[in-house]
């Protein structure tokens, strides 16, 4: 099995797991703003997982509007670019680079 058999094996399950992970820290984010609306007490046991949430989603909302812009600026569909990349992350900004190549 070559080199790239093996990276495309590894983002194949990089693109299913960050989608995943993003569409939860989504959820939870939603849940946690519904939570704070109604008047719910979260335990503070949760607090550092908020921070990584919002963390993963700020990282991947700054990837998904370079993907955005690139997109543009290559001649390409940008809202797809980035919704992509904003879901599968930093493999999608490869894909995308790798592309011009």
């Amino acid at each position: 099995m070559n080199l790239k058999l093996k990276n495309q094996y590894l983002f194949k399950l990089i693109k299913v797991v960050s989608t995943i992970l993003i569409t939860s820290a989504i959820a939870l984010e939603l849940g946690n703003i519904y939570a704070l609306l109604h008047n719910f007490k979260l335990p503070s046991s949760l607090y550092p997982i908020f921070w990584m949430e919002r963390f993963a989603i700020t990282a991947h909302l700054i990837e998904a509007a370079i993907a955005a812009f690139y997109a543009s600026v290559n001649n390409k569909t940008p809202i797809k670019y980035g919704i992509y990349t904003f879901f599968v992350g930093t493999v999608a900004l490869l894909e995308l680079f790798d592309k011009e190549d």
